[in-house]
């Protein structure tokens, strides 16, 4: 790929947890400008890899280049500078349960810039706008659906306009409306703000509509890579079982075990 397209560069990401490998020599390129989803069975370490790229967690081997910086190897200044431009959509939302829904949002904005207030009172109702919710501005977090508080969270990840925003399943536990909400922001903002989106999630429909490239992960590699066309035409059994959800395959239905007749003790 470009290296000038490419804003996010893995290359043989390793990471242990537990004495289990989570990754064990992941590449993966994540383009500038487009929608980048990550699928993969329950376990395979999607989130992790989220937090990897943000550097909550060091691997214990590999590059992860962002923007043309080793994450790896930044200082804590540098970390911090990173951060700002990287939004974050958590899978709970993670609003501030004390905080209206307007100071959810200007909260990033008051603690990173000497804004005035009317400046930010302008930003934040933009965002706000974005997502459909400037009416809600003077609600609390308890007052709010699910699928409300996951379109706050995302106002507020563009709080500071970021080059990227990570999504940490974001479809999980919505309706069909919501989620049909949160498939359609997710394309217009990163199309609108020109971003960068990366979204991990197992929902392989809504994800796949909006992906412009799709990585699938299983036993700690990149097992199936492509467009969705790509993927749905593989020739990969890993990736026709995850894409069509079979029961069994590759990721079998049952767990390891002895022979059945042997745990019986029949002869």
């Amino acid at each position: 790929m470009d290296e000038n397209k490419t804003l996010v560069k893995v290359r043989d990401l390793k990471f242990a947890r537990g004495g289990r490998m989570i990754f064990d020599g992941v590449d993966l390129d994540i383009q500038r400008g487009k929608i980048t989803v990550i699928m993969g069975p329950s376990g395979t370490g999607k989130t992790t890899l989220l937090r990897l790229i943000g550097r909550q967690l060091k691997p214990l081997e590999g590059s992860i280049i962002v923007d043309g910086e080793e994450v790896t190897t930044l200082g804590h200044r540098q970390l911090y500078e990173l951060r700002k431009r990287m939004g974050m959509l958590f899978q709970n939302g993670a609003l501030l349960t004390d905080l209206s829904v307007f100071e959810n949002v200007a909260y990033p904005i008051r603690e990173h810039t000497n804004l005035s207030d009317e400046l930010i009172r302008t930003l934040v109702l933009m965002k706000l706008q974005a997502v459909g919710l400037r009416g809600a501005r003077d609600l609390m977090p308890a007052e709010l659906s699910g699928g409300m508080a996951r379109r706050v969270a995302l106002a507020r990840a563009i709080a500071l306009d970021p080059m990227m925003i990570m999504y940490d399943e974001p479809f999980t536990g919505q309706d069909p409306i919501s989620m049909g909400v949160l498939v359609r922001l997710i394309r217009n903002l990163n199309d609108a703000l020109g971003l960068t989106s990366v979204v991990v999630s197992h929902d392989i429909e809504e994800a796949s509509s909006i992906a412009d490239y799709i990585y699938l992960l299983s036993g700690g590699k990149v097992v199936a890579h492509g467009t969705t066309e790509d993927l749905a035409n593989s020739d990969s059994e890993w990736a026709q079982q995850f894409m069509n959800g079979k029961p069994d395959g590759p990721v079998p239905f049952h767990y390891q075990a002895p022979p059945y007749a042997a745990d019986l003790k029949i002869d």
